[in-house]
């Protein structure tokens, strides 16, 4: 028996004919199709060097891709806290803005109302002011009133008022102008007390006349009048007197302080009161 081995060439496998001759039972063909371990090795490496740079060229990628995507998130998270930031800033600028204004505006209802204050309390001082003004007149008034009341020697003090008794009898008439020329008037008693004080400045010196007289009045009848023009109000009259107002009287009081009436032309002693 023999064998002849033929190759196919250009081709991934290597195929072999293997004619076996037996002499005995004709021609049997063998093909044994064997792999070409190099033509094989060689496709490998050259289906593989695409494969490696490919894979080379994706790793490049993936380590570019990476950092490209930390400095994106970065640059995200830094955006929001800047709008974060701004947010709050924004927030915050409102708050100051909002107790600015209640601040300004409290602070001008305090001006306003210092304003108001101050022109009631300018207002108060101008009129106690002048009410000082006044009262410093008239307490200036009063002293010069007093010293010019300061009673003479020989006058008696009493209240507001000075009295001087003379030591000599005259009609009322004459009284009256007498105290006239003392820059007084015949005395006019408006109470008790003063009633008291003439009877015991008279000193149980006698009869004295005061300055009491009938006037004819508006009402067609005569009426009792002092001197200085005073309505009669607290009187002094002796029991039964005055016995008649019909017509020209004067009044006079006696040791005992009781008034009576009397005609213009009789004497008496008298009391002057300034």
């Amino acid at each position: 028996m023999s064998a002849e081995i033929l190759a196919a060439p250009d081709s991934s496998f290597n195929v072999r004919f293997i004619r076996r001759e037996n002499r005995g039972e004709g021609e049997e063909m063998e093909v044994e199709i064997l792999e070409d371990e190099e033509h094989h090795a060689d496709l490998g490496s050259q289906q593989a060097r695409p494969n490696t740079e490919q894979n080379g060229a994706a790793v490049k990628r993936r380590c570019f891709r990476a950092p490209a995507v930390t400095l994106g998130v970065m640059y995200l998270l830094m955006l929001a806290g800047i709008y974060i930031r701004y947010i709050s800033v924004t927030l915050e600028k409102d708050q100051l803005q909002n107790r600015y204004d209640k601040l300004s505006n409290n602070y001008t209802q305090l001006q306003e109302t210092a304003s108001v204050n101050n022109n009631q309390l300018q207002s108060s001082y101008e009129t106690l002011s002048k009410n000082h003004s006044k009262l410093q007149d008239e307490l200036q008034k009063l002293k010069d009133k007093i010293e010019g009341m300061r009673c003479p020697d020989g006058w008696t003090r009493f209240g507001c008022s000075c009295y001087f008794r003379p030591n000599e009898k005259r009609t009322w008439d004459e009284s009256r102008t007498d105290c006239w020329s003392k820059g007084a008037d015949l005395v006019v008693i408006n109470n008790k007390d003063e009633n008291k004080f003439v009877i015991e400045l008279n000193n149980m010196n006698g009869e004295f006349w005061i300055g009491l007289k009938t006037e004819w009045s508006t009402g067609s009848r005569y009426e009792w009048k002092w001197v200085d023009g005073s309505p009669l109000t607290e009187t002094f009259w002796a029991a039964r007197q005055p016995a008649a107002t019909q017509g020209w009287y004067t009044a006079y009081s006696n040791q005992q302080g009781q008034w009576r009436q009397s005609d213009y032309g009789n004497t008496k002693y008298y009391i002057c009161e300034k």
